[in-house]
């Protein structure tokens, strides 16, 4: 595939990747644009793109296989390699032709200390079974945090570990253990599939790339509960919101038992975001809650409301709350107070926190 890019192709991607952009994106009818620091930036040196030359740009990053899948889906999901960066790529049409959006993931995994992650984070990756889910919206770092846990891993100990995601991302090499890595489309039909056949193939930690569904959920519960470390994301604005998103997919006559089950194997949610700096770049904000006695009996017994004050009182357990820090990047006058006004779980109590 590589061969056969075009000239613009690479040019594109190596502006991408020169700018330090989070995304590529090409639409019929407007220059390509970059996303940098969280804001979209148009290519002003580039022509609007025509819908010619959408087709010449993305086919020819494509396989014949992934074009025929595109065609009959009308959208598609896959990942390429091109100096040294990978492209997380969602090809899609709109108003009939064809457009795409690029995620660059860079090929070296960083390490959590590299990432500025709070050390608790470590803590998550010890046991050999359980339950930690990362949170946030999209964009914000979930799957660097999720890749940085399982390479602390793979340099730890000699474990099996499966990754199962859509499209691949990060590309994991063998260190001290054995990662298999399976892409939704191309290695397996679906999550819930993969998830299912994990089972027969001798894992100790799985890596589920996003719980879209009940029969994900439901299997990645499986599979902790029955001796595994799962980890895996969810798209959910705090910690304390993860236990309800997940419980609330089931029906109701289902709910109490997932409660139970969530309960006796969550060790962990972390919630994250990416916020830009006032010096330039972002600045990741992490809020952590831990799943101590109190959360799980929250959990188990229905009352998930209690959760964000468990989280503000259990510092001394390693739990963080998201304003606290939050209200920290703004005294050290990292963020402005009206970035963290816009990401505060509750303003009026981080008015107060900071005024």
């Amino acid at each position: 595939m590589a061969e056969a890019m075009t000239t613009e192709m690479k040019h594109l991607l190596d502006l991408a990747i020169e700018k330090g952009a989070s995304d590529l994106h090409i639409t019929v009818g407007v220059q390509p644009m970059l996303r940098v620091d969280g804001k979209l930036l148009a290519l002003t040196d580039s022509a609007a793109t025509t819908a010619e030359t959408a087709e010449r740009l993305l086919m020819s990053i494509m396989t014949a296989e992934q074009v025929e899948r595109l065609h009959q889906r009308r959208e598609l999901d896959f990942s390429f390699g091109y100096q040294k960066t990978r492209f997380r790529t969602n090809a899609f049409y709109q108003k009939g032709n064809i457009g795409a959006a690029l995620r660059l993931i860079p090929v070296l995994i960083k390490s959590m200390e590299e990432l500025g992650v709070p050390p608790i984070l470590e803590r998550f990756t010890e046991p050999s079974q359980g339950f930690v889910v990362i949170t946030g919206p999209t964009g914000h770092g979930k799957s660097t945090t999720l890749a940085a846990l399982i390479e602390s891993i793979n340099e730890k100990r000699a474990d099996h570990i499966i990754t199962i995601e859509d499209p691949i991302e990060y590309v994991f090499e063998h260190k001290k253990s054995i990662i298999v890595q399976r892409e939704v489309g191309s290695d397996t039909n679906s999550f819930a599939r993969a998830l299912r056949s994990a089972l027969r193939e001798d894992p100790n930690v799985i890596l589920v790339g996003e719980m879209r569904d009940l029969e994900t959920i439901e299997a990645a519960l499986t599979l902790a509960e029955t001796g595994h470390l799962v980890f895996t994301t969810l798209h959910t604005n705090s910690a304390a919101q993860t236990a309800d998103r997940m419980i609330d997919v089931f029906p109701p006559h289902q709910q109490q038992q997932v409660r139970m089950q969530l309960a006796n194997v969550l060790l962990g949610v972390i919630s994250q975001r990416l916020l830009p700096r006032v010096q330039g770049g972002r600045v990741l904000a992490t809020e952590i809650m831990v799943a101590n006695s109190a959360v799980r009996n929250t959990i188990r017994e229905g009352k998930t409301h209690q959760l964000p004050n468990i989280i503000q009182t259990s510092a001394s357990e390693g739990m963080i709350a998201l304003d606290k820090v939050l209200a920290e990047l703004v005294s050290r006058g990292e963020i402005t107070i009206d970035i963290a006004l816009q990401w505060a779980l509750d303003p009026k109590a981080f008015k107060m926190m900071v005024y």
